[in-house]
């Protein structure tokens, strides 16, 4: 599946899940595809949103120390991979195009839908880490592709077959490692606010500093 495609699928499970959220709104309502999941299963109950907030934010506070601290030592600012240095295009793919094409379809889809999903056989500590494998090998095309970040580390390990195959791995158990953090934001808060917070930031972030590179 191309990288569309897998933006497809995000989307239509994060339709789902605003689907499913609409129909908890309404009293005696069935909710959507029979999976039986209410707000406060896919993390979007109100009552939650405030510990939402405040996880997230400190998660999204630590995130930009670690930047912050990685642009103040010369050798891994010079390690960054170099961005777009155009703001306008910054500032959209910051604010429009990470939110809303990257982070809220992959949150809704694999803490807001998987992760409860999963669970109900299996147990949410399987279900944390089965989520958050899936959302490794979610990343496995995009670690194949080409991009500022691709070729930062392909100049460290090497862009022939060993390089690349190293990169693969390497990206999917980050980013699965990064799932489970996620999953435990999600859990702890009780709200999806707390990962699409902490995620944003680390995308968002990341495309700022590269452009700052």
């Amino acid at each position: 599946m191309d990288i569309g495609g897998r933006r497809a699928v995000g989307l239509v499970l994060a339709v789902l899940a605003v689907n499913l959220l609409v129909n908890e709104a309404v009293p005696g309502a069935h909710l959507a595809a029979g999976l039986g999941l209410a707000a406060a299963d896919l993390g979007l109950a109100r009552a939650a949103l405030g510990s939402g907030l405040r996880w997230g934010g400190a998660a999204a506070a630590l995130v930009g120390a670690g930047y912050a601290l990685a642009w103040l030592i010369p050798g891994v600012r010079q390690a960054l991979p170099e961005g777009d240095g155009d703001p306008g295009r910054v500032a959209l793919t910051v604010l429009v195009v990470i939110p809303l094409g990257t982070v809220l379809p992959e949150e809704l889809a694999f803490r807001g839908l998987l992760l409860p999903l999963l669970a109900r056989g299996r147990g949410m500590t399987a279900a944390t880490w089965l989520s958050s494998g899936l959302f490794g090998l979610w990343h496995l095309l995009p670690s194949l592709g080409g991009g500022a970040a691709n070729a930062a580390i392909a100049g460290t390990v090497g862009g022939d077959t060993a390089g690349t195959v190293a990169r693969v791995v390497a990206t999917v158990c980050f980013t699965s490692l990064a799932g489970v953090v996620l999953c435990w934001l999600r859990l702890r808060s009780g709200s999806l606010v707390a990962p699409l917070l902490a995620h944003w930031t680390v995308n968002g972030l990341g495309v700022i500093v590269a452009a700052l590179a």
